[in-house]
């Protein structure tokens, strides 16, 4: 059990921190790799997946599901608790919402559960991401940018890949690997993103990023678990939508709050310290569910 924890774990949390120490050594400007990723990359990852990967009885309905239930059950306890505390909770909710589902929840899957569980994974990553420029937005600015969000590449991509599975098309022999090593660039990438762009914040709201921090894998747990043992999903689906639920909060959340000037400072800390729990908080999810 233990030498297949340190395989799954050991390769993602490895590229991370070679990625934070790096990045802490000699700073690099990693937008335009982020926006190849967000544009290029993962998209050929999300539209060969779909494509190229699924079977016919790929749950959609149920991950979708499983996904709404827990982003949304974990806001609503977030925000609870963020009015019992007096926090603000456009800095405390979305962190809580929305977890690290690409960065890590990518590898972590195909590690823990094979490549065959890649494109399940993708849906989670794709509803947690729909969410996040919707109802994310929502809480971050009081508005919602439609004409943005339908023009998000990793959205088309869905789109395409599924209208492409509905209709039983497969992509070209002569095109495929083209595709496919754009989209085994993504998952790399995302890790060595997610090392540099912690390196760049310090921890200066330390208790608000201990209560965020753990707040993301608690409330996440705190619903998928009884989620899962009333649905019953299959094997291992049941164990990767627990996974998902288990995962720190995503570093899209700090770059959000940035943008729209709600406290970056303390959401900055609430992601750094949340991707610190997970060298434990993983490797103990994954005792349980494997």
């Amino acid at each position: 059990m233990i030498r297949q924890l340190l395989e799954i774990t050991v390769p993602v949390f490895g590229i991370v921190l070679l990625s934070f120490a790096y990045g802490r050594w000699r700073p690099t400007e990693m937008g335009t790799a982020n926006r190849l990723n967000i544009v290029l990359f993962i998209p050929a990852l999300i539209f060969h997946a779909l494509t190229e990967r699924t079977g016919e009885d790929l749950p959609f309905t149920q991950l979708t599901l499983a996904t709404l239930v827990i982003v949304l059950g974990s806001g609503l306890i977030a925000w609870s608790l963020a009015r019992l505390a007096g926090w603000q909770p456009s800095t405390l909710v979305p962190p809580a919402m929305f977890n690290n589902s690409g960065n890590m929840g990518l590898p972590l899957a195909v590690l823990a559960f094979g490549a065959d569980s890649l494109p399940a994974a993708v849906v989670l990553l794709v509803v947690t991401n729909v969410l996040q420029f919707t109802v994310g937005l929502w809480v971050l600015q009081g508005r919602l940018d439609l004409p943005g969000l339908m023009r998000h590449p990793m959205l088309l991509a869905t789109a395409a890949g599924l209208i492409a599975l509905a209709l039983d098309w497969r992509i070209p022999a002569m095109i495929e690997p083209g595709v496919r090593m754009l989209g085994d660039v993504a998952i790399p990438l995302m890790l060595v993103a997610l090392g540099m762009r912690l390196s760049e914040g310090g921890i200066d709201e330390w208790r608000l990023g201990l209560v965020g921090g753990l707040l993301t894998p608690f409330t996440g747990l705190l619903i998928a678990i009884p989620w899962v043992w009333w649905t019953q999903p299959a094997p291992p689906l049941d164990a990767l939508i627990i996974l998902y639920a288990a995962l720190p909060p995503a570093v899209m959340n700090y770059m959000l709050a940035e943008q729209a000037g709600r406290d970056p400072s303390a959401v900055a800390a609430i992601v750094a310290i949340g991707n610190a729990l997970a060298l434990i908080v993983i490797p103990v999810t994954l005792v349980f569910i494997l």
